[in-house]
């Protein structure tokens, strides 16, 4: 059962974002998207606007994946955040807080999205 409220996606690559909701999109999701991470925080920073979720990139040009976790967790300390990465293994994730590792079919997205939000 999808979330009632959106999930963020924040990626920089426009094919990869647009492919990133479409697949959102077709699983059931409301999805709103953001290139940068100023868009998100922008995004993240209105009260009106619910977020069930944030999928962010780690590689954001300017300000990076992670920092962008750190200051979402200091506005929304409890809105979940999954990392996608295509380095994998090789970035700190912290502890709660999900990584999915790129390139991730629909099932893997799928099963990480259910996973987290139940």
């Amino acid at each position: 059962m999808p979330a009632t409220a959106p999930l963020l996606v924040v990626e920089d690559d426009n094919i990869v974002r647009m492919l990133m909701v479409d697949v959102l999109e077709e699983l059931g999701y409301e999805v709103k998207e953001a290139e940068n991470a100023e868009v998100a925080l922008a995004l993240l920073g209105d009260p009106q606007q619910q977020f069930a979720l944030m999928l962010t990139d780690v590689g954001l040009p300017g300000m990076n994946g992670q920092e962008l976790a750190r200051q979402t967790r200091e506005m929304r300390p409890l809105l979940p955040v999954v990392f996608a990465s295509g380095y994998g293994d090789n970035i700190e994730v912290p502890e709660d807080m999900h990584l999915i590792s790129k390139p991730f079919t629909i099932e893997q997205l799928r099963d990480k999205m259910n996973a987290i939000l139940g």
